[in-house]
């Protein structure tokens, strides 16, 4: 693979990583605001899980489209926190 290849590969996937990372806080961003919104105005009625429930259904999926099937402990974190323990407690 040439180094242009390389080069647009790696793009692609820091645009897919920066568009995941963007989506989550405001996700969590956008969800704080809507508990507060729906248990001050109407806390006998819960309504924000709803939307809780089906954007974390989106940021999943697209979550496995930037990550993979082992998005969060492959083997590859594994042996990245081992190799950062032991330069840790040099």
């Amino acid at each position: 693979m040439n180094e242009d290849l390389k080069m647009e590969e790696a793009r692609k996937r820091v645009k897919a990583l920066k568009g995941f990372y963007m989506n989550l806080f405001f996700y969590i961003t956008i969800n704080i605001f809507l508990i507060i919104v729906n248990l001050v105005t109407s806390p006998d009625r819960l309504w924000f899980y709803w939307v809780l429930f089906g954007w974390g259904i989106g940021i999943a999926f697209q979550a496995f489209s930037v990550f993979g099937k082992n998005a969060i402990f492959n083997s590859g974190w594994e042996e990245k926190k081992i190799k950062e323990y032991m330069d840790k407690n040099k």
